[in-house]
């Protein structure tokens, strides 16, 4: 209890101190006032661009294809840079700023994402700050590089929707991992990141992809006994060769529901009935959620979806 009390403590700290130092953020009012309005739905595939870290990863995006492909949107197709934890303020300063840019760029969906945003051939960029967040507003720029690569995206095409892509924090978080998820929406990925980032006039709109939200939601029904066959946490992180459990990172299971959530935002439909078993960007099987719980997660998903009007849909 001490503990978690002195990581809520220093965590306003670091809230508090940003936004002293920082230009003043788009006031409240006038942030809630652009999601008023919902996005139009799309009626046709997606261009999409990733930029980020390893909870963008290389398999997630290709599931994302593969369900956007079952729905309907045959077309549809994506780009990506990422690096190791990087942040969007490292992406900003170039691939010898970025950690692990050779390494997790290696593969055919990459495009730089600089000439991406400028050719204006994508018709969705996904944003993704590194974790911890608050080392990201601290000593990254968090709402001042977010600022960046909106702007950037919607200089290449003005009809550009831009998303942020909330994630989550380590399971061992001292502060409670739930307890962080639920906090941190409002505190930094809103006030902090989005906030700050609008403020811009060139930057436009930022609509939220909400991934952790859903992994939050979907771990409160698992545990609750409404998920069949799926009852712990650790069920949607990986394991390395001994057997323990990755604190950050999602194996299949995770990641197949952060292709969901990926899906039901950009496409603002569910996701109920999509296919379950799908391929990682190796080309192998990935594991596939138990049969039973295939559809109870893929409705929680919409749920968590609809919830949040700065996803930009319809409520």
């Amino acid at each position: 209890m001490i503990l978690a009390g002195l990581a809520a403590i220093a965590a306003a700290g670091v809230y508090g101190a940003w936004r002293a130092m920082q230009a003043r953020p788009l006031d409240m009012a006038a942030f809630q006032a652009r999601y008023a309005a919902a996005l139009a739905k799309p009626d046709a595939a997606l261009t999409v661009y990733h930029l980020g870290h390893s909870l963008v990863g290389r398999d997630m995006p290709v599931m994302l294809d593969q369900l956007a492909h079952a729905a309907g949107f045959a077309a549809h197709a994506h780009a990506s840079q990422l690096g190791w934890g990087a942040s969007l303020d490292q992406h900003r300063k170039g691939p010898d700023a970025t950690p692990g840019f050779a390494e997790e760029n290696a593969h055919a969906n990459h495009r730089p994402a600089a000439e991406a945003l400028a050719s204006g051939a994508f018709d969705a960029v996904v944003l993704t700050e590194m974790v911890e967040i608050r080392d990201a507003i601290k000593y990254h720029q968090s709402a001042e590089a977010l600022a960046h690569w909106a702007a950037a995206a919607r200089a290449g095409n003005p009809d550009v929707r831009v998303y942020l892509y909330e994630t989550w924090h380590r399971l061992d978080d001292p502060e409670g991992w739930l307890t962080r998820i639920d906090a941190d929406l409002p505190r930094a990925w809103q006030d902090v990141l989005m906030r700050g980032a609008m403020a811009r006039p060139d930057v436009g709109t930022i609509y939220l992809i909400p991934g952790g939200q859903v992994l939050a939601a979907a771990v409160r029904a698992m545990e609750a006994g409404q998920i069949p066959g799926l009852t712990q946490r650790e069920a949607l992180f990986s394991r390395d060769a001994a057997g323990a459990v990755d604190p950050i990172h999602l194996n299949d299971l995770g990641a197949y529901l952060i292709a969901l959530t990926h899906f039901a935002t950009l496409y603002q439909q569910s996701p109920e009935g999509l296919p379950h078993q799908l391929r990682r960007a190796d080309g192998q099987m990935a594991q596939a959620l138990p049969e039973p719980a295939v559809l109870p997660l893929q409705r929680l998903v919409w749920s968590v979806v609809q919830g949040y009007a700065l996803t930009g849909i319809a409520r």
